[in-house]
């Protein structure tokens, strides 16, 4: 069993930098692929980032990519989600999750989920 925690969420403005963390209780955390999510109102959750078991491979959705880092350290049990040059539509919920297949795009197969933190980009 794995709980994730999310945080560091809030409001910045456009152009701006965020960095949230999940932190991750249990001793097998090193054992997940980790993923970071989003949801903005009235859309799907869809995917932003993964970053493999050892932290040696990311991936990342077109939207983020050379703007948005993950990184992960498997002695502190938390994964990081690093996002700069922020822009209105990455307004969203996000969510760190963790699967035991490798790092994936595929929401469906995490296995666990945080609660969420709330990014707003203000214009």
């Amino acid at each position: 069993q794995l709980q994730l925690v999310e945080s560091g969420g809030g409001l910045v403005q456009a152009g701006g930098s965020l960095r949230l963390s999940c932190a991750a209780s249990g001793r097998t955390f090193g054992s997940y692929a980790m993923g970071w999510f989003r949801q903005a109102p009235g859309k799907e959750r869809e995917f932003v980032g993964t970053i493999s078991w050892s932290g040696g491979s990311t991936y990342y959705a077109d939207s983020v990519k050379g703007r948005f880092t993950i990184s992960r350290d498997n002695v502190k049990n938390t994964v990081y989600l690093q996002m700069n040059s922020l822009k209105p539509e990455d307004t969203a919920v996000y969510y760190c999750a963790a699967t035991r297949a490798t790092a994936t795009m595929a929401r469906e197969l995490y296995d666990y989920w945080g609660q969420g933190t709330q990014v707003t980009v203000s214009s």
